[in-house]
């Protein structure tokens, strides 16, 4: 573990300490909504452990919690992370073989992946991953407890703003980026259709049809060559 801390760049590791910390605060607020909604703490937390998918999670506390059926909520869940099929094809060879598969695919989420896939050598890839992998998996699972042991106090977490602790993180690191004209256009169209997509769908679905703006991305032409000349 300390090799990879020494592979990543100090902007990189600070990003990657910095989504560790936003997921554990929405662990946090998903380890008190279980916990507030009539679940028992072990729910939560064995579900963060075995599945460790925030998406899915979130999903499946709330359809469980409104009386819906397991079966159905463990279904909805499956959809939700079909993405993962992706991103195991993207990243095969950033988690190595063998028995690294295991534990590899298991810390696999959108904000690991998006790191590892960011950086241009195979080694620094690697480490990206696995830094963000583990990381948001501690960080994920302390929430949660933390969570739990304080969701009969704190039933609304809308009211200390919780909710929007992540989405805050991840725009600020994602606005650099957004100076590029091709990206802009993509992440705009990816957010217009995640907004018409959001009333009708369920959650977690309108993220995947917003894959779709990236059919607008041209990629390898910087932001520089589309700026007109002075």
């Amino acid at each position: 573990m300390r090799s990879i801390w020494r592979t990543l760049d100090r902007g990189l590791a600070r990003d990657i300490g910095l989504v560790c910390l936003a997921d554990g605060v929405v662990g946090l607020s998903y380890g008190a909504i279980s916990v507030g909604g009539g679940l028992p703490l072990w729910v939560p937390v064995l579900l963060s452990i075995v599945v460790f998918a925030g998406a899915s999670q979130f999903l499946f506390v709330g359809i469980v919690a409104a009386a819906g059926s397991p079966i159905a909520a463990m279904a909805a869940g499956l959809l939700v992370n079909t993405r993962h099929i992706a991103f195991g094809l993207a990243v095969s060879d950033v988690i190595g073989s063998g028995w690294r598969r295991w534990p590899g695919s298991h810390v696999m989420t959108d904000e690991n992946v998006a790191f590892a896939m960011g950086q241009d050598e195979l080694k620094q890839r690697r480490a990206a991953y696995w830094a963000g992998g583990i990381g948001i998996f501690v960080c994920w699972n302390i929430g949660v407890v933390i969570g739990g042991l304080a969701g009969s106090v704190i039933t609304d977490t809308d009211v200390f703003g919780l909710d929007a602790a992540f989405p805050a993180v991840l725009l600020a690191l994602v606005l650099p980026a957004l100076r590029d004209r091709s990206t802009r256009t993509a992440a705009l169209v990816g957010v217009v259709i995640a907004l018409i997509a959001t009333p009708f769908l369920p959650s977690g679905l309108p993220v995947l049809l917003a894959l779709a703006g990236m059919l607008f991305y041209r990629a390898g032409k910087p932001a520089l060559e589309e700026a007109p000349n002075e």
